[in-house]
């Protein structure tokens, strides 16, 4: 497994970048899925039972059938330093390469082009960018991505969508995660979506938990659509 560097673009328009990515991925027939949250929320942990799933590799996960047409995944593990999320993902056998940011605290569109090409992405279905852990910056920079993810977890509170608004506004879906966890917390879901709805009516939002499978069929049936859509559009 491979662990980069990389620094802030110093390009002039991160948005034309980030145009040129998107091209070049929709040429390749990739899709590349820009995952944020904030640390802890369970992105490694769903990213790894997504990737088995969408693989046919589902065993040992109750409650969800395996993908019937087998996707090929890779992931870009941003983070400002380790490589524990990366080391987990590059045991299940998907592509993945290791980036820091040098303390940045997002990915840009230069960074992200500069980490797949290291990682190599031909042939590949979905790509998936772990973001750095946060509710703010990574909503503030287009990394190129063809589609945003949210994941926002049970324990963080329904209140999220009041105090991060642009982060909701800029996601594509919102997974909200840990479900099995909702009988501990003070989590109202009905709150929380229609929060969600009135800064962004057209969100998809699939609550789901990766330790039992609840929801995951819907989620996964979501990126499969997404990539089929993507190829259209080229």
């Amino acid at each position: 497994m491979k662990i980069i560097e990389l620094h802030e673009s110093v390009t002039a328009s991160n948005d034309r970048d980030a145009d040129t990515l998107r091209e070049e991925m929709r040429r390749k027939g990739t899709l590349l899925i820009n995952l944020m949250s904030s640390p802890g929320s369970g992105k490694t942990t769903l990213l790894s039972r997504t990737i088995r799933d969408l693989s046919g590799n589902a065993r040992g996960f109750a409650g969800n059938r395996a993908a019937e047409d087998g996707l090929k995944t890779a992931v870009l593990e941003a983070d400002i330093d380790s490589d524990v999320d990366a080391r987990q993902i590059d045991r299940l056998g998907a592509k993945a390469i290791q980036v820091h940011t040098d303390g940045m605290c997002h990915m840009d569109a230069g960074m992200t082009a500069s980490g797949l090409d290291e990682m190599g992405y031909e042939g590949i279905d979905l790509a998936f960018l772990e973001n750095v852990g946060n509710l703010i910056c990574p909503a503030e920079f287009d990394t190129g991505a063809g589609r945003n993810v949210m994941i926002l977890s049970v324990p963080e509170g329904d209140d999220k969508p009041l105090k991060y608004p642009l982060m909701f506004q800029s996601s594509d879906a919102l997974v909200i995660s840990k479900i099995d966890a909702l009988p501990y917390f003070d989590f109202d879901m009905d709150a929380c979506v229609r929060r969600v709805k009135a800064l962004h009516p057209a969100i998809r939002i699939f609550p789901v938990s990766a330790k039992t499978g609840e929801g995951m069929e819907a989620w996964e049936e979501w990126l499969r659509s997404a990539l089929c859509d993507w190829r259209s559009e080229s």
